[in-house]
């Protein structure tokens, strides 16, 4: 059983930083790179290419499941309509915060990309229940697990959403994954990894 984990961006950093995360669900997650795309997907220009990219990968693989491992789900209704079994991590970690709380939020790697991500949330249907999203200063997906300086920007974020009336928050990047047990342990409320949140619900679906 297999499920493969598709980090649309090229950044080799991100995909350990991930691969990392999900070791304790298993040896069920095979974490893949996109050597010719950017190291951050920021515009919607990048969304589209990479959801393109996503879906011939999806395509070629044999994998039982696949997740879109960047925040704007790019190449997840496109694999959904050719019927591949498909999970995004914005999806499934706004999923995983509403049963965490009543209302969440979300920390964006940039004010640029609130818009897109209000757009999936629209259709998503769960406006009511934000609290709000804060977006850091444009940092990298990178530096969003590994820079001391963007974790003292993201503990800031989260301080401003639990001030808002998140009572759980959802880390808007795969890139945050090396730092969500220490940003749960100092503000206080359940953080959710997006990437975690979309492999639990992906092995549910091949294990069941």
């Amino acid at each position: 059983m297999s499920v493969l984990v598709i980090n649309p961006n090229s950044s080799q950093g991100v995909t350990e930083g991930l691969a990392a995360a999900l070791t304790p669900y298993g040896p069920h997650f095979d974490c893949i790179t996109v050597p010719e795309s950017p190291a951050t997907i920021a515009t919607n220009e990048d969304v589209a290419r990479a959801g393109l990219r996503v879906l011939e990968i999806a395509r070629e693989a044999k994998a039982e499941a696949v997740i879109t491992a960047c925040f704007s789900d790019p190449g997840l209704d496109l694999m959904r309509s050719e019927g591949i079994r498909a999970f995004g991590i914005q999806e499934c970690g706004i999923l995983t915060a509403m049963a965490r709380a009543d209302r969440f939020g979300i920390i964006a790697l940039s004010p640029k990309s609130i818009p897109r991500h209000m757009a999936r949330m629209r259709q998503m249907g769960v406006l009511e229940r934000l609290a709000g999203e804060v977006g850091l200063s444009g940092v990298s997906a990178l530096d969003a697990g590994t820079s001391d300086a963007v974790l003292e920007e993201t503990l800031e974020a989260g301080a401003q959403l639990v001030a808002m009336g998140a009572g759980a928050i959802v880390l808007g990047c795969a890139g945050f994954a090396p730092r969500r047990r220490l940003l749960e342990d100092r503000l206080g409320v359940p953080v959710i990894d997006p990437v975690q949140a979309a492999a639990v619900m992906a092995l549910g679906t091949i294990l069941g």
